[in-house]
């Protein structure tokens, strides 16, 4: 039945508007203790019924006052929410919209089968109920018997509070192993893989080939403290064995193990912890292999930290059934703190969960991300506007800095969108049914931007922006082309004729990866979703079908949030959950150190890390395929020698089947704050992929100086066989960019010298004036380079004459493509362009000098 907007009261959601045109944040009905945290919310949520596709049960646990699950009109009705893992309910408060209940109890239950009533009432009376419970249960379910009005339940929220773990007790309810990932050394068959010991069949199996020793392993999804193991054999049964943890799947420690096992059921008492658990068999007690019905695997509370829970107040999710001026309202608040709020605090994260909506114009300001929810960008379809202009900086757009838009089609309202960028604003997996003007209105200057995974169904319209990368799209075509175009892996991109015009282009990219984002999966609940690597890639990943890749369920995401320490991000880490960054500013006191292979570190919202006391904020261990994206690391008052490592020096295993990916991940020393750092990122590990960095040491704001916000260098790469797509590294005091590693390659590159050294005195490397922005190290033999420009700008002494913008050791294995200089209306001036060839960029005219190759 199609919703009656017109006969219900929107008592919330008016206060909702009401208060986000003062400080744009949504609230819980009701104070939340400090011992008793939020569980419910973003878990999977499920109903008897519901009223119709706009309303369904996952909107009362998603955190938006402005979003309601309804019923259908009949009694009974329930809501239920699955916790995750057995708590203690202590409160639970239900936000009721116009239609609420006359009788209704709130139940707990281990199994979601047996229900045990915490709290009933025959005279509801609608509005907000906090109640007082005391209860245990995976479930918590809302059981409505009677109605208080002709239509069905209807909840704007359901939020249960509690603990998870509840201290030493054992859990002997709920089996931590069900349906959970598991592998084995061995299957005797197709017909008993590892997986038909943890799916609750009794009359599935594993069973192992017939040798010893054999093991079968079950990944819990975070570290767990293990009471209890229930193992039902087979006939063939293990005579001697051990049962093992492990927190990494490689270390394991033995908590049980017997010579003498007779088979049936064994229900061992253990102490231990893990995320691994692992039955490892030395002697079996047949001739045939090891062989499980079921494994068991009972949990206690021990501490552990749990995965999930809200996404915080500055995260704030629109659904279609929302009226298109409620929807602009709050976007249109969030613009007005955002517009010019250049280095504030605060940070936003716009979601439009799957489906249309129409007459909207969503301008996107600083540290604001706008992402639709859907598994393909088709999902999310606005008939309206994204848009990004300059008029706050005069129609300058120079500075229209940490902001992105992502997975969503847009039907422009006039036939093209606007997205007047310049540095550190992604545009990816976006459908734009239409034109793409990339300037300013008026035409102002632009300074570059990024595209990836993304169609434009018109032309790229670049006008003034005076670089641009995009790599794995379709377009229409292109306009213009200032100083360097670069596309690769661009169906509908310009073949290369730089410089006249000026495009580079490659017809695939050699390695790449789409980003990893939250999508919302067929039953409301959050995921992430990771892509797989492509090779020599053509196009849109999801234009002949949903991009490939694995998903990973917001339960397994340690879900920070401002003012979370790096000891509790660090505790979570070693459990074994993934890293959620929520929108705002972290005060990082000590490393956070990423070391398990696999591990997805994802922001939204531009979650800024800023490290106290000089501390290095972040490290990643030289393993497979860690994924870090939409990160911005500033650098604290203390000087930090980086702000982010991946791999220890030394670092010599190779990753080429699972490249670890630093996407979206920028650096800023000064602007917010005087900030140093002597080098930004430093890329030790093999066949590291970097797609889409800025590096900046601030030329403006707060903290800007020669000898106030000082860094070395923006990039230091030692690791073989990286491969870096798009680099924006700018204003460093020495090198910007230093390439130790063999086998390297770079695909876009964009830069400006330092604007101020005091002298050429103050800035002379050896016998020459200047440090080459990108050098290449004279050891290395085989680097290529393509698309690559710098710029100088010498504002306090234009006398300066840089030597040259790049340096590289002559040799056939080195090769660079389509490179340029550019002295910016005559400030200063560099003599070569790559080592002692290409003539003096200079003069008042701002043109490039361009070397087409090199050597």
């Amino acid at each position: 039945m199609s919703p009656l907007p017109s006969r219900r009261p929107r008592p919330l959601l008016a206060a909702l508007t009401a208060l986000l045109a003062t400080v744009a944040l949504v609230a819980p009905p009701g104070p939340a203790r400090a011992a008793d945290p939020l569980l419910s919310q973003g878990r999977p949520t499920t109903a008897s019924s519901t009223e119709n596709a706009g309303t369904p049960a996952s909107n009362a646990t998603d955190g938006n006052a402005g979003t309601r699950w309804s019923s259908a009109f009949a009694d009974p009705q329930w809501i239920q929410v699955d916790l995750g893992a057995t708590a203690t309910v202590s409160r639970v408060s239900l936000a009721w919209e116009g239609a609420y209940a006359r009788a209704y109890q709130v139940q707990t239950s281990t199994d979601g089968a047996t229900w045990t009533t915490v709290f009933s009432t025959t005279s509801g009376d609608g509005g907000t109920d906090d109640l007082t419970v005391s209860g245990t249960g995976r479930y918590v379910r809302v059981y409505g018997t009677a109605r208080a009005t002709a239509y069905g339940y209807s909840l704007w929220e359901f939020q249960v509070y509690g603990t998870t773990g509840g201290g030493s007790g054992c859990d002997t309810a709920t089996n931590a192993a069900q349906g959970r990932p598991a592998t084995a050394s061995s299957t005797e068959n197709a017909g008993t893989p590892a997986s038909a010991a943890v799916d609750g069949d009794p009359g599935t199996r594993w069973a192992s080939a017939a040798a010893d020793p054999q093991w079968l392993r079950i990944d819990l999804g975070s570290v767990r403290t293990v009471c209890r193991v229930v193992l039902s054999w087979e006939a063939a049964y293990a005579r001697a064995y051990q049962i093992q943890t492990s927190t990494d799947g490689a270390t394991w420690t033995t908590v049980y193990g017997t010579t003498t096992g007779d088979g049936g059921t064994d229900t061992v008492t253990v102490t231990g912890s893990g995320r691994y658990l692992r039955v490892y068999g030395t002697a079996r007690a047949t001739g045939y292999g090891y062989s499980l019905w079921e494994v068991a695997v009972n949990t206690a509370g021990g501490g552990t930290i749990p995965g999930g829970g809200s996404l915080g107040p500055n995260v704030l999710t629109f659904d279609p059934s929302m009226s298109a001026a409620t929807i602009q309202g709050q976007l249109d608040t969030v613009f007005r703190t955002q517009e010019s709020n250049q280095f504030g605090t605060q940070r936003y994260a716009l979601m439009f969960k799957p489906g249309d909506y129409s007459g909207i114009n969503a301008q996107i300001g600083f540290y604001t991300s706008i992402m639709g929810l859907g598994r393909n960008p088709g999902d999310v379809r606005i008939h309206g506007d994204v848009t990004v202009d300059a008029g706050w900086f005069n129609g300058n757009a120079t500075q229209n800095f940490w902001r992105s838009a992502s997975n969503m089609r847009v039907y422009p309202s006039a036939g093209f969108t606007r997205w007047a960028v310049s540095q550190a604003a992604p545009f990816r997996r976006m459908d734009i049914q239409g034109d793409l003007n990339l300037a300013p209105n008026g035409y102002g200057w632009a300074s570059g931007g990024y595209i990836a995974d993304s169609r434009v169904t018109g032309v790229v319209q670049p006008y003034s922006q005076q670089q641009w990368y995009t790599r794995d799209s379709n377009v229409g075509g292109y306009l213009n082309a200032v100083w360097n175009m670069t596309n690769s892996g661009v169906v509908g991109a310009p073949a290369t004729s730089f410089p006249n015009p000026p495009y580079t282009t490659l017809a695939q990219t050699p390695v790449s990866r789409d980003v990893p984002y939250l999508y919302l999966d067929a039953a409301g609940a959050y995921q992430v979703f990771v892509p797989s690597t492509r090779t020599n890639a053509s196009g849109a990943s999801w234009l002949a079908g949903a991009t490939a890749g694995t998903s990973i369920p917001l339960s397994q995401f340690y879900v920070a949030k401002p003012g979370d320490s790096a000891a509790t991000i660090n505790a979570a880490l070693a459990q074994g959950l993934n890293l959620l960054f929520t929108p705002g500013v972290y005060a990082v006191d000590q490393t956070i150190a990423v070391n398990r292979a696999g591990t997805v570190v994802l922001g939204i919202g531009y979650p800024t890390l800023v490290p106290q006391n000089g501390v290095v904020p972040m490290t990643v261990a030289d393993v497979d395929g860690v994924r870090l994206a939409g990160l911005l690391f500033d650098a604290g008052a203390v000087n930090s020698p980086v702000l982010l490592q991946v791999g220890p020096a030394g670092s010599a295993a190779r990753h080429t089947a699972d490249p670890t990916s630093i996407q979206d991940v920028f650096f800023r020393i000064g602007g917010a704050h005087a900030g140093k750092a002597t080098t930004s990122l430093v890329v030790n590990q093999d066949d590291a992929l970097i797609d889409h960095i800025w590096a900046w040491r601030g030329d403006h704001g707060t903290g800007i100086g020669w000898t106030v916000n000082t860094a070395d260098t923006g990039l230091i790469v030692n690791g073989d066989n990286v491969t870096a797509l798009g680099l924006f590294v700018e204003h460093y005091q020495k090198h910007e960019v230093i390439w130790n590693g063999e086998n390297g390659r770079t695909i876009f590159f964009q830069n400006e010298l330092p604007y101020d050294p005091p002298n050429a005195a103050a800035w002379t490397n050896g016998s020459r004036v200047g440090y080459a922005a990108f050098k290449v190290a004279d050891s290395v033999t085989s680097f290529e380079g393509w698309g690559m420009g710098s710029y100088c700008y010498f504002n306090v002494d234009p006398t300066i004459a840089a030597y040259h913008a790049f340096e590289a050791p002559t040799r056939s294995g080195v090769r660079f493509h389509d490179l340029l200089t550019v002295s910016l209306g005559g400030n200063g001036s560099i003599t070569h362009v790559i080592n002692d060839t290409g003539a003096t960029a200079q003069g008042t005219a701002t043109v490039p000098v361009n070397v087409v190759s090199y050597p």
